[in-house]
């Protein structure tokens, strides 16, 4: 790694909290390790094994390279934006318990006209729960300690990096999880009908394929869903998931300027352009490639509709609040010297030899209000 890119690297990772037993190190240090670990000097491989050697045996080299570890990670999994932030509600809980999410029903209702000096009626309401928690998730990670010793660093050169992405694939995963099964839309929010958590049943499930008309079929569908007091929700701004199979489908229906009709005359069928109003809806196309993974079935041909968070939501995800990032650990050395002195946790444990470390995340996936999704299997 040359010397600009550590101070990418860096510049990066600059608003990394971290955590209380790592804040003692300073940002020189962090970058004097770096410089070390991808020998941005060029030392000759003899010099650069032994000060790496002689790095491995220090007191903080190893809390050091923890930080180090942490920071890229970080790094790597905030440069990748999830694409089911844009159709999923994202928050936070306190602890492991189950919670529910209150929504007040009846609050939207037609305002009665008051007559003069009148009294103003108090709305009759329902409060509608939906539950939300969260779990842990994570994975150990172990390397010989005769690995470190024939390669130096360069055998945990991708650690950070998989850790990440173990990481964003599991969240992706969980998410897609809501929205898919095994035998094609998932059951618990998708159904002809389903019923929601207020007692009423909600029809968001078809059978149509992915055409320009069914399109906008389905659009009418979901814009004519209703609330409990039969009000309209006005749904207007949507967003297309697919998997990448649909790709070529779902760009040229939402992109094309023009469509086709023909005209059957009595000189024959003779086809006439006319404006395509798709691209003045404001559809947003997601390909989401682990419905494939999930649904075996159908997901070549099945595709889903998606309200804006900005009028409903009808899956979530949280995270718990303080661990929204995924953490990593390493496992301090279980062994000492024969005179007594700790041992530095490079060494590896006791029994093996083995140095461990350890990334942890901490969410959960829950079900909202089913009105503002629509799921056509094709």
């Amino acid at each position: 790694m040359a010397k600009k890119d550590i101070n990418t690297v860096m510049e990066s990772m600059s608003d990394w909290s971290g955590y209380r037993g790592m804040s003692r190190f300073s940002e020189a240090q962090i970058a004097g390790a770096l410089e070390l670990i991808n020998n941005t000097m060029r030392y000759p491989k003899h010099v650069h094994d032994f000060q790496m050697a002689e790095a491995i045996t220090s007191t903080d080299f190893p809390h050091v390279f923890g930080t180090i570890v942490d920071r890229e990670m970080l790094a790597r999994y905030k440069i990748d934006k999830p694409d089911w932030e844009t159709y999923t509600k994202i928050g936070t809980v306190s602890n492991f318990n189950q919670h529910t999410r209150h929504r007040m029903v009846g609050l939207n209702k037609i305002l009665p006209q008051v007559s003069e000096k009148g009294e103003y009626l108090v709305a009759k309401t329902a409060d509608t729960q939906y539950t939300r928690q969260v779990f842990k998730r994570g994975r150990q990670f172990d390397i010989s300690w005769e690995a470190l010793v024939d390669d130096g660093m360069g055998a945990f050169d991708d650690v950070p990096q998989q850790f990440a992405e173990a990481a964003i694939n599991t969240e992706a995963w969980q998410v897609a999880s809501l929205i898919a099964a095994a035998a094609g839309p998932n059951p618990l929010l998708f159904g002809a009908p389903i019923t929601d958590v207020d007692g009423v049943n909600v029809t968001n499930l078809g059978t149509l394929p992915l055409t320009l008309l069914n399109l906008q079929t389905t659009l009418g569908n979901m814009m004519a869903q209703t609330d409990r007091n039969g009000h309209p929700l006005r749904i207007r701004g949507v967003h297309l998931v697919t998997d990448s199979m649909l790709e070529m489908d779902a760009r040229s229906i939402i992109t094309s300027t023009e469509k086709m009709w023909t005209q059957v005359a009595a000189g024959g069928a003779a086809p006439y352009p006319t404006t395509n109003i798709m691209p003045q809806m404001g559809i947003q196309w997601h390909a989401n490639d682990w419905l494939p993974y999930i649904d075996t079935t159908s997901s070549a041909t099945t595709w889903y509709l998606f309200a804006d968070l900005g009028q409903g939501a009808s899956i979530g995800f949280d995270r718990l609040r303080g661990h929204e990032i995924p953490e990593i650990v390493m496992k301090a050395s279980d062994k000492v010297s024969s005179t007594g002195g700790a041992s530095s946790p490079f060494d590896g444990d006791f029994k093996t030899d083995n140095i461990f470390y350890r990334v942890r995340i901490v969410g959960g996936g829950n079900y909202l209000d089913p009105r503002f999704a629509y799921a056509q299997v094709g």
